[in-house]
């Protein structure tokens, strides 16, 4: 019998239409397209990383830099979770229709060019962790919106053009642990209200114009480890005396920031490191209580104090730095300042007391070679009360700390060219196996403000720290080079090297370069004493790296949720069908087989004309993914690209842009239409592409320009 076989058939076509229509639900929500689109449309791309958002589905199309959570939600969507657009070289504006990202948890915008105001619609992400910013060019005020931020982790804007005060609303940022904030143009005083931030952790606030008094309340925090207030103008403020009573502060840094007054005693403060009080008007003597025995640096030079030294500072096992120079301190040079310190490997120590009035050294003044000691201008140096004056009362004009720039291969005595492709691949310097060659991941990463001054005691714990929780060997990583920036902030260049194994193994796999990529980009190293906060600077892949896809993560519908949805949908789509099946076949049964028969003659006779039928795939091949430099014009219909077919043809391939589009049928008409169109003068139709939404057309190759250059003249000879 017919009818139940097409019954039939019809039953199986209803469950495969149910199939389709849960694979179209897997797709990003159409309002999170629509703002990517608009945020695309803001931005400058002139290396052009972002080519491949003008097609298909940002969640299932691996559009550069988004990535999606791996459920559909109940909404039956695919949302975005990430956008990561870190060092894209991109220009232009925000748009703000970013606030329609309303699942975003991390928005990375860092190191690029972009200017113009932060949209206040941003503050409408409430699901907003990571709000990254900084490295930009951005200016304008603050929005006060961003204080809705109720889920906001890590707030970073720093080194743009940002004015005007801080909101009062940023109080509300419950959750917030770093607000990195400095290298802008902020005014104003710094809100008490941000003193309701208990989580906060990290407070950098330098290189502004701030103004105003010290909030004392800030001293009450308490989480906070680093408060960095440097170069800004609290001009006439004192010093909050409770600034003596933070309970965890490990860096407190208020350099050149105008401020008068007495020293705090911070004797309280359990496990403070770092102390940098230096160009104020401060006055008085130095408090003679003790400092913690964690400390590494005090700075309080160029300021008015008085007094002698204190004998407290002689039992501090840890110093590096002791600065005290360009003051009024008098008396004598205590020599249990560099005698009382057992020295740990690789360890320095830098006693700079120029230009004071301190008359002599009390004890044996032989301090040891990794001791730096400077005592010119002072009464020392002139009185004739030691012998040795040439030797710590002459500037010698060079800078105590030397940053070597370490080379991978410099130690190695390995046969030169024995590694291939030099660029990319190298001798890991502390493998376990000699010479093991291999091609490391490239890392720009900076502390951005370290509890130490000088940082080679330190390196093997650096190195500890992040081999320990990115669960590598100490001898994987390598810093190829260091160097101190302005703040001071600490710049590295780091290499991670494959591990050696029995197969001798020479790169990473793909799951291992996204695992390590994401620990970095996410903030997910443990906080540090010492190291404090860090920021990531680039990434690089390349070489053997260069085909490895940030958004190849985390794509998709889990495989029970499909399943589980397929399978009610089959059901479904069973039953219905013997309802269905026979009203649909016989209203259009008769006009499907009439157009699938138009169809199938006009693709036939296309075929038999000569015209060829192009996949998707090749002609992205042969335009290098339709890849701006293949670009060589641009009409009303779309893009013209010049490509290079698989029997090597040199090829015109023009296409279609969505707006442009046709119907199947007059797609198929117009290209037999073309197909009969035969003239020396005139190109020829080479052949067409219709999949994937798409519509192309494929030409022979004018290799000597358009009809319209040689009718204007501009190819004449």
């Amino acid at each position: 019998m017919v009818f139940p076989q097409r019954l039939y058939l019809h039953a199986l076509l209803v469950a495969c239409c149910c199939v389709l229509l849960l694979a179209d639900a897997q797709r990003t929500h159409p309002s999170e397209v629509t703002a990517l689109r608009s945020v695309k449309r803001s931005l400058l791309d002139p290396k052009d990383y972002l080519r491949n958002w003008n097609r298909g589905d940002p969640c299932r199309s691996n559009w550069t830099g988004v990535i999606c959570f791996n459920e559909i939600g109940t909404d039956d969507y695919l949302h975005v979770r990430e956008l990561l657009l870190m060092n894209m070289n991109l220009s232009g504006t925000l748009s703000p229709e970013l606030q329609k990202l309303a699942h975003l948890e991390i928005l990375d915008f860092m190191w690029n060019n972009i200017s113009g105001s932060i949209p206040n619609e941003i503050g409408q992400i409430s699901s907003l962790v990571l709000l990254l910013l900084n490295g930009n060019k951005l200016s304008g005020t603050l929005p006060s919106e961003l204080g809705y931020l109720s889920n906001l982790n890590r707030f970073q804007i720093d080194e743009n053009n940002i004015t005007g005060p801080i909101p009062k609303s940023f109080s509300n940022l419950k959750k917030v642990k770093h607000l990195h904030f400095n290298n802008n143009s902020l005014t104003g005083q710094i809100p008490v209200e941000l003193s309701n931030l208990t989580n906060i952790f990290h407070v950098l606030l330098d290189n502004n114009k701030l103004s105003g008094n010290l909030p004392p309340q800030l001293s009450a925090l308490p989480n906070l480890q680093i408060l960095q207030l440097d170069n800004n103008n609290f001009s006439g403020s004192d010093i909050p005396a409770s600034y003596g009573n933070f309970s965890n502060i490990l860096k407190l840094s208020l350099r050149n920031c105008s401020l008068k007054g007495a020293l705090p005693d911070f004797s309280k403060i359990r496990h403070l490191k770092y102390l940098d009080l230096s160009w104020n008007e401060l006055t008085g003597p130095i408090p003679s209580s003790n400092f913690s025995k964690d400390v590494t640096t005090i700075n309080l030079s160029n300021n008015i104090l008085n007094g002698s030294i204190p004998q407290s500072f002689s039992d501090l096992p840890l110093l590096q730095m002791l600065l005290l120079k360009n003051n009024m301190l008098s008396g004598s040079v205590p020599d249990s300042l560099w005698k009382n310190i057992s020295f740990p490997k690789k360890a320095r120590l830098l006693l700079d007391l120029r230009n004071n009035s301190l008359s002599r050294v009390q004890g044996d003044l032989t301090p040891p070679q990794n001791v730096t000691l400077r005592l010119d201008g002072n009464l020392i140096c002139t009185n004739g009360s030691i012998s040795n004056a040439n030797l710590f009362c002459e500037s010698k004009g060079k800078e105590w700390i030397s940053l070597p720039n370490n080379s991978t291969n410099s130690a190695l005595d390995c046969p030169p060219l024995a590694c291939p492709t030099p660029d990319f691949y190298e001798y890991s310097p502390a493998s376990p196996l000699r010479c093991f060659c291999a091609a490391p991941l490239r890392i720009g990463y900076r502390l951005k403000s370290p509890s130490f001054s000088y940082f080679p005691p330190y390196i093997d714990q650096f190195g500890e720290y992040v081999t320990d929780f990115l669960q590598m060997e100490p001898y994987q990583l390598w810093i190829d080079s260091y160097q101190w920036e302005k703040g001071p902030r600490l710049r590295m260049y780091l290499k991670l090297f494959p591990k050696v194994n029995e197969t001798y193994t020479r790169t990473f796999n793909e799951s291992e370069v996204l695992r390590i990529r994401g620990i970095f980009a996410s903030w997910r190293f443990p906080g540090s004493d010492l190291f404090g906060p860090y920021e990531l600077l680039n990434f690089t892949l390349q070489g053997p790296y260069s085909y490895v896809n940030f958004n190849s993560e985390r794509k998709g519908v889990s495989w029970r949720r499909l399943a589980a949805i397929t399978a009610g949908a089959v059901v479904t789509a069973v039953a219905i069908s013997a309802v269905v099946a026979a009203l649909l076949l016989r209203r259009y049964s008769k006009h499907e087989r009439e157009i699938s028969r138009r169809r199938s003659s006009s693709k036939a006779s296309l075929l038999n004309s000569g015209i060829r039928g192009f996949s998707f795939k090749e002609l992205a091949e042969a335009t290098d993914d339709f890849s701006s430099s293949t670009l060589v014009g641009r009409g009303g219909y779309g893009k013209v690209y010049r490509g290079v077919l698989s029997d090597n043809t040199v090829a015109a391939i023009k296409r279609a842009d969505e707006g442009s589009l046709q119907g199947e049928k007059e797609f198929l008409n117009e290209i037999e239409l073309l197909s009969r169109l035969h003239h020396r003068n005139l190109v020829s139709l080479i052949g067409y592409c219709d999949e994937e939404s798409e519509q192309m057309l494929v030409y022979e190759f004018m290799s000597n320009g358009t009809l319209r250059d040689w009718l204007s003249g501009s190819n004449s000879q």
